[in-house]
């Protein structure tokens, strides 16, 4: 493949090279997180190297937890040469306090379910089940 051809992708090439879906792309063109690409003349979607970059980006972004929003203004952030990196330091401190916040409420759901499971023996009338009855409102343990 010589570079003439690698420097001007179609959507399938940009989805391959970058890891994600056509209909991903579309979508994210859609959102204004991927400018308009150029247009061939048969009409086709014509995409530079600094899309798969893009792309990456936004997907990199994604698997650490930020919303679309966030990746809206990290990408803003990313050419603000004054302020760009203290106000991403700042995005991903709040992302790290909301990742925080959830592994605190998702460690309460797990000592509430266990506290279930350990109140359960497993076995005998359904009406007698802790778990079914704690879903029912019943308590089943005290609230200390």
């Amino acid at each position: 493949m010589d570079t003439q051809t690698t420097q001007h992708l179609t959507i399938g090439g940009v989805a391959r090279r970058a890891g994600v879906g056509i209909d991903t792309i579309r979508y994210y063109e859609r959102e204004g997180l991927l400018p308009p690409p150029r247009r061939r003349a048969s009409g086709y979607r014509d995409y530079g190297l600094d899309m798969v970059e893009r792309l990456r980006f936004i997907r990199r972004a994604k698997d650490l937890g930020f919303t679309l929003e966030e990746v809206r203004e990290l990408l803003a952030l990313s050419t603000d040469r004054e302020r760009g990196v203290e106000s991403v330091k700042q995005r991903a401190q709040v992302r790290l306090d909301q990742v925080n916040q959830r592994i605190r409420e998702l460690q309460r759901m797990r000592r509430g379910l266990q506290q279930l499971i350990d109140a359960c023996p497993g076995h005998g009338a359904l009406e007698h089940c802790p778990i079914l009855r704690a879903l029912g409102g019943e308590e089943t343990h005290d609230h200390a």
